[in-house]
């Protein structure tokens, strides 16, 4: 056992205008969850305090909450591993302070209305009353790469900095979901699919590469890693705009291409063109006393460059 003090987020949106902390130290031992210690706060201490909890197998994501900032399943974390990670000092916030409608119960509504617009189900003209199997193979169930797998939670949408910042953006949970259906060989909404989420300002190409979203997941899914996927898939199909989106991620393999490593400055110049690099003067500046650009006659190349060259074009499966 292991004395632990809790500050718990408490707020009711019926009476309250302000939230509030709650402070209490319990004992808690090495194989208590964060639930666990969410039920006895409600036992033992307020029958008050109000959260979402269900299956308490990792399966239905209820529980999801929020500790010392971290987004986490309250059914999977367990207290003793917080503690090595943070220190005797643990918060529990819901998901979204600023929509949190009674304690750690969020209004999920910013959530499932970017789910939906990605149309988060199989469209198939399919016979109703079929006499065989729509068998689909193994290798072309793997394509989907474990997205089915995602449980709704929001635990990657909420701890997204692209989602804090663009209330616009779709998140990592809906771009997995427009994945998990686009990879599927029986779908034929993939065009709109990718139309929804190649919009500039709430697509694919709003995510900031963080990884925040991959840390986050408690069934492990890579959000990122499927985000990259629809990436690859607005070439495959022919979608990709002449934006300055587009231009950045071309700009990589070109700069790889060419050099082996990346050329950030020319990797600007490629993405917004001659006229916009004056705006980034001075970040170049500061870049430059910093060693993390250099000038373009001085650019180096990689030592394995013909190497590098080989895996690009290996790798490369769409038309930039």
């Amino acid at each position: 056992m292991r004395k632990i003090t809790f500050k718990i987020f408490r707020f009711d949106k019926k009476t309250d205008y302000l939230p509030y902390y709650d402070t209490i130290k319990m004992e808690v031992g090495d194989d208590e969850l964060v639930l666990d210690v969410m039920n006895r706060i409600k036992w033992e201490h307020d029958g008050s305090f109000s959260y979402r909890r269900s299956c308490r197998h990792g399966i239905c994501g209820s529980c999801a909450v929020k500790v010392n900032g971290k987004g986490t399943l309250a059914c999977k974390d367990r207290v003793a591993d917080l503690v090595k990670i943070f220190g005797d000092e643990l918060t529990i916030e819901p998901q979204d302070i600023k929509r949190a409608y009674k304690d750690m119960i969020v209004d999920k509504k910013n959530f499932w209305d970017k789910y939906d617009k990605v149309q988060p189900y199989l469209v198939a003209d399919v016979d109703e009353f079929p006499d065989k199997e729509n068998l689909v193979s193994v290798e072309q169930n793997e394509k989907i790469d474990e997205a089915d797998y995602c449980i709704q939670c929001g635990v990657c949408f909420y701890s997204c900095p692209a989602v804090e910042v663009n209330e616009d953006y779709l998140g990592p949970a809906s771009l997995v979901k427009a994945w998990r259906f686009n990879a599927d060989i029986r779908d034929e909404a993939k065009d709109q699919r990718l139309d929804t989420v190649n919009d500039m300002g709430s697509g694919i190409w709003d995510c900031v590469k963080c990884n925040e979203c991959a840390e986050a997941c408690p069934k492990e899914i890579d959000p990122i890693g499927k985000i990259t996927k629809l990436h690859n898939q607005i070439f495959e199909y022919s979608k990709a705009k002449n934006n300055i989106a587009v231009r950045h991620a071309v700009g990589f393999k070109w700069s790889i291409q060419k050099h082996g490593l990346l050329d950030e400055g020319e990797l600007v110049k490629y993405s917004e063109g001659i006229p916009m690099v004056a705006k980034h003067i001075p970040e170049a500046i500061a870049m430059f006393k910093k060693g993390k650009i250099v000038m373009p006659w001085n650019m180096p190349k990689s030592k394995n460059l013909d190497e590098i060259k080989k895996l690009v074009d290996i790798s490369s499966t769409a038309k930039f």
